[in-house]
């Protein structure tokens, strides 16, 4: 028996069920897996650092009570899950590259990481529509952003996600994997995930398309109407003062935005290339560690009342 072939016989022909894969990771020398390993382990720490930070500001600072921070709380969340899924097991890979990861925790770990993208995508589709009512209705804003609407849209946001995902997964769970069972990448990532597959994916890889439209273009195209319309209003505010919050505030959101968006585009809207899969490794690193690291950062260190909030924090533990 080959040894890419692992797990049990069926009973209907000659072909052998995987019971779990093998992530090869990042095909560089044994010297350069100790190099990234650090660099990574660095990245998480920040990610953990920063999004708590920002997560225990929020909470404990009565000033940052409002919408803009309770969806930005949210997006905090997300990233530390999204890292959390994906990098305990990259830092693990680098340290020993023969290690498998069982079917069950692979899927599992594919379902969160979409999951978690989709419920990021249209996280900051409910940010940039705070932003609109924020700039464009301020006298109707704290109307129309009440706390039972913030409520429904984080919870939307996160029931439509998790539903969205778990079609991909079902869809994926149909499928028989009969080897070879080495992922070319440093998690189970869906179209990585399908190329062992022993069936056509047709249906797959247009669901995937389907659904990269519908959470990707869409969103992306709401946000650029929203912020459209705050571009206008804020060249009509007579304020210099008032200007400058404005673009301070809307152009941290769009920093975020241009990240995630044009990486989940590149990758999963754009035909393959020879290197396309390496390509993506890099690509998929702005999801795992650039995004999540440097998201809090954006947002704290462009805005004044983050900045406040936690000046505030430590004067009053000295």
């Amino acid at each position: 028996m080959s040894s890419y072939f692992v797990g049990e016989s069926s009973n209907t022909n000659n072909k052998t069920t995987v019971t779990d894969f093998i992530l090869l990771g990042f095909l560089v020398s044994p010297q350069m897996h100790l190099v990234l390993f650090g660099l990574f382990f660095l990245l998480y720490t920040f990610t953990l650092l920063g999004n708590g930070v920002i997560l225990g500001l929020i909470h404990l600072d009565s000033r940052l009570h409002t919408p803009m921070y309770f969806f930005l709380s949210q997006l905090a969340i997300v990233d530390i899950s999204y890292a959390s899924n994906t990098v305990p097991e990259l830092l693990a890979n680098l340290l020993d590259s023969t290690k498998p990861i069982s079917f069950a925790g692979c899927i599992m770990q594919t379902y969160l990481f979409l999951m978690f993208a989709h419920i990021e995508c249209l996280l900051l589709v409910m940010m940039s529509y705070d932003r609109y009512v924020a700039i464009c209705h301020p006298l109707r804003y704290t109307l129309i952003m009440s706390w039972r609407m913030c409520v429904a849209l984080a919870l939307t946001s996160w029931a439509f996600g998790s539903l969205l995902a778990l079609v991909h997964v079902l869809l994926l769970l149909r499928l028989p994997f009969c080897g070879p069972r080495e992922i070319n990448h440093f998690f189970c990532e869906i179209l990585s995930v399908l190329k062992l597959a022993c069936a056509d994916i047709w249906l797959n890889k247009l669901v995937i398309f389907v659904a990269s439209v519908f959470i990707l273009v869409g969103p992306l195209s709401l946000v650029l109407i929203s912020y459209t319309h705050i571009l206008g209003a804020i060249l009509r505010i007579q304020s210099g003062q008032g200007r400058k919050k404005a673009f301070s505030t809307c152009s941290s959101h769009l920093c975020v935005v241009g990240l995630f968006f044009g990486s989940a585009i590149i990758t999963y809207m754009t035909p393959n290339t020879k290197n396309s899969e390496e390509q993506q490794k890099i690509l998929f690193l702005f999801y795992s560690f650039f995004n999540p690291t440097l998201n809090p950062f954006i947002y704290s260190l462009r805005n004044t009342e983050v900045k406040g909030a936690l000046s505030r924090l430590l004067k009053k533990e000295r």
